[in-house]
């Protein structure tokens, strides 16, 4: 289903339910023109791993405090779940100037050929780091179990029913504490 705010130049979102979607080429060109501010709503570290250049990095925890610029802006995340979010926040705010996120997110931008810009010493994305670390972890349990004792087992099931955990809740301890670790210092 295509939004009607496709093919406009404008960035108006209007309604408080569904936000303004504006497409990758369309964003481009906005940028090109110096029209709008790109507000990145993602994790530093997502957006050290490559966010569209010039964007400014306001995770959407902290978006709804930030002092954001003047004029339209256009909110972009990963999938464009967080963005959306993000319009609505400020629309809830009644922010001043015209808010719209970019569809489909960064991997649209990057569908259409379009650039991002990466952080030097960018570590990897914490979501394959817990892949790494909980891969590892299970088959650690599984080796443990059938070397050392059979008890080396609850590892891996410690291990599954985390992830089962943080798909159902959204929370993920691994991540959280892979954020800490320092080898993911995020510098600007």
């Amino acid at each position: 289903m295509a939004n009607r705010s496709l093919n406009r130049p404008d960035l108006h979102s209007t309604s408080s339910t569904s936000p303004e979607c504006i497409s990758a080429q369309d964003l481009a060109e906005q940028l090109d023109s110096k029209r709008v501010t790109v507000i990145d709503v993602r994790e530093p570290m997502e957006y050290a791993s490559g966010h569209i250049a010039g964007s400014l990095n306001v995770p959407l925890a902290r978006l709804h405090q930030a002092d954001l610029p003047q004029g339209p802006l256009v909110l972009v995340c990963q999938s464009g779940n967080r963005s959306a979010k993000g319009v609505q926040t400020l629309l809830r705010q009644s922010h001043p100037h015209p808010i719209t996120d970019l569809q489909g997110g960064i991997p649209n931008w990057q569908q259409a050929g379009l650039p991002v810009h990466k952080l030097k010493n960018a570590p990897l994305p914490l979501m394959r780091q817990v892949q790494i670390a909980a891969g590892s972890l299970v088959l650690l349990g599984l080796i443990l179990s059938h070397l050392v004792g059979p008890a080396w087992i609850l590892l891996s099931w410690f291990v599954g029913a985390g992830l089962v955990f943080a798909g159902v809740s959204g929370f993920c301890g691994m991540a959280r504490l892979l954020a800490l670790m320092p080898w993911n210092p995020v510098n600007r």
